[in-house]
């Protein structure tokens, strides 16, 4: 554990705790641009494939995607948000610990990072290096390798993204989480390209239903890996009964 995060890892996020890593960790993690150079992501994923015979390998990618994600954005997000900890997150300066399952279960990263001094601007300074140095070039090397268009990676992590600054106004009332609103429903980035994390997820008034039905934008492709079904969120549901399937 990051000494500087402890506050975060109580009740709910506690097992969060031994995610983000210093390289101390005694557990075995790989460098990520090693891990994306090809043989091995395919030998990961092969592996995870195991447990789905015959399913297609994008969606494998997919669904194998949102475990790095889970446990990726979740703390990285809300160090930044409550704890105002910028954190180094470049890919090139990563390693990835994996389970004997081949799921991700933490990131060893060179420091602890700091605190921003001055704070951020805006949402955009403040997510730049998950956004542009890590999210983007990780999202780009798995589309490549299994053919899959990134729109449903980035709706993954977007899906992640958005659900968190609901657990975090939920748990944490006076919490200012703006910049991560701000990310979501923003359209382009400052330099004018298309944000692939705006709006991931949109709420739908059902009749009949005094809540709103939170739906993703982008469909995970789950109906593609053998024996899993829709997402309670997908947007390819009409009938189907909810499937809970966050992984944890």
């Amino acid at each position: 554990m990051i000494p500087a995060l402890a506050p975060l890892f109580i009740a709910d996020f506690e097992h969060y705790r031994d995610v983000l890593v210093l390289p101390d960790d005694p557990r075995v993690g790989v460098p990520l641009r090693t891990f994306l150079g090809g043989d091995y992501l395919n030998d990961v994923l092969t592996r995870f494939g195991t447990a789905y015979p015959e399913s297609d390998p994008r969606g494998l990618a997919s669904i194998w995607s949102k475990y790095y994600f889970v446990k990726l954005i979740p703390p990285v997000v809300a160090a930044s948000l409550i704890l105002d900890q910028r954190l180094p997150l470049h890919l090139d300066h990563l390693q990835l610990i994996l389970d004997d399952d081949c799921l991700p279960v933490a990131f060893k990263l060179p420091d602890a990072g700091q605190q921003w001094t001055p704070g951020p601007a805006d949402a955009f300074e403040r997510f730049d290096e998950l956004l542009e140095h890590h999210l983007r070039p990780f999202i780009d090397a798995l589309a490549r390798h299994v053919r899959l268009s990134p729109k449903v990676l980035w709706s993954n992590a977007g899906n992640y993204f958005e659900w968190l600054l609901g657990v975090l106004a939920n748990a944490i009332p006076h919490a200012d989480v703006s910049h991560g609103h701000q990310l979501l429903n923003a359209r382009h980035l400052p330099n004018g390209r298309r944000n692939p994390l705006y709006q991931p997820v949109r709420y739908l008034k059902i009749d009949g239903q005094s809540e709103p039905k939170r739906q993703r934008r982008v469909c995970c492709i789950r109906y593609r890996v053998t024996a899993l079904e829709l997402c309670d969120n997908c947007p390819l549901s009409k009938s189907k009964p909810p499937v809970k399937i966050h992984p944890r």
